[in-house]
């Protein structure tokens, strides 16, 4: 699919893009304004992960797509590098979605926002505040800190804890971050590490990218308090919710609750583990059950 780089303004700084434009034929006449789908990763994910195979699927389907680096990741700006600021990722989605109503042939009232894992809340969050977003879709989200923390084994969670208070102790004194994993095997000091998850990254990660995996410590001490799921019942568009029931990382349980609040909720469950809808025939039936949402609410012709 066409794709171009571009970047466009947030806070200080910017953010880097890919933009994804579908190919018309000489035989077909294109819509004169299409669909938007505004999409962004997880928990220090970059747009390299995987998020390529859902664009490219929706692009072929007819739409629009405008995929993203947070602030302080990948390709876009902010130092010091890797800092995942929850206000400030937050503040990105916003930029994103009003850069996504100013692209040539994208209809701005059909803006829909796409967020996987950490990126779901975001979602969540973005369309619960924008009552012009057309559609929405959670996938595998994070929507509650204090059962996303509980899931991390108590000396972990210690050693992540002293971890982050220096790092936050250290940023007041103009000292570099001190850095943590994403994710590590079971026992190690990481944010992720349940068996699952080092097997699982591998997967999204492409052959030879050079992707840091790890983030300033002090993001350990604001997870615990954030819960985007608490904003569904807000969310006044349809919102579709792709649910991994095997889910070690983003428990399914409290996000099921908070789904089932929003007004024009779809709820789908994967028997699947956190990473499996990424790939193979997991990723096949979850991006087609999207399709299948978005061509109900949002048609692309």
């Amino acid at each position: 699919m066409p794709r171009t780089d571009v970047t466009f303004p947030s806070g200080t700084g910017s953010c880097a893009a890919w933009l994804y434009t579908p190919t018309v034929s000489e035989e077909s006449t294109a819509p004169a304004t299409r669909p938007i789908v505004v999409m962004a990763h997880g928990l220090g994910g970059v747009k390299e992960e995987r998020l390529d195979a859902f664009a490219e699927r929706f692009t072929a389907a007819g739409y629009l797509c405008l995929v993203f680096d947070y602030r302080h990741f990948g390709a876009s700006s902010g130092e010091p590098r890797r800092l995942l600021d929850i206000a400030r990722q937050r503040e990105d989605w916003k930029a994103a979605v009003a850069h996504a109503r100013t692209v040539d042939a994208a209809d701005p009232d059909r803006v829909i926002v796409w967020g996987t894992s950490f990126g779901g809340g975001h979602a969540i969050v973005t369309a619960a505040e924008d009552p012009r977003i057309a559609a929405a879709i959670a996938q595998c989200p994070f929507t509650d800190g204090l059962a996303s923390s509980t899931a991390v084994p108590p000396l972990t969670s210690l050693k992540l804890t002293v971890r982050a208070l220096a790092d936050a102790l250290g940023s007041r004194l103009g000292r570099a971050p001190v850095m943590v994993p994403t994710y590590g095997e079971p026992g190690s000091t990481a944010l992720m590490t349940a068996p699952d998850v080092v097997a699982g990254m591998a997967r999204l990660l492409p052959p030879g990218a050079d992707c840091p995996k790890d983030v300033a410590a002090r993001f350990a001490l604001d997870i615990i308090r954030d819960f985007p799921g608490r904003q569904a019942k807000n969310v006044a568009c349809p919102i579709f919710f792709a649910v991994c029931e095997r889910d070690s990382v983003a428990p399914p349980r409290p996000t099921q609750k908070y789904a089932s609040q929003a007004p024009k909720g779809e709820i789908r469950l994967y028997d699947a583990g956190h990473f499996d809808i990424y790939v193979g025939d997991d990723f096949e039936r979850n991006v087609n059950d999207q399709l299948d949402f978005l061509t109900r609410h949002v048609p692309a012709a």
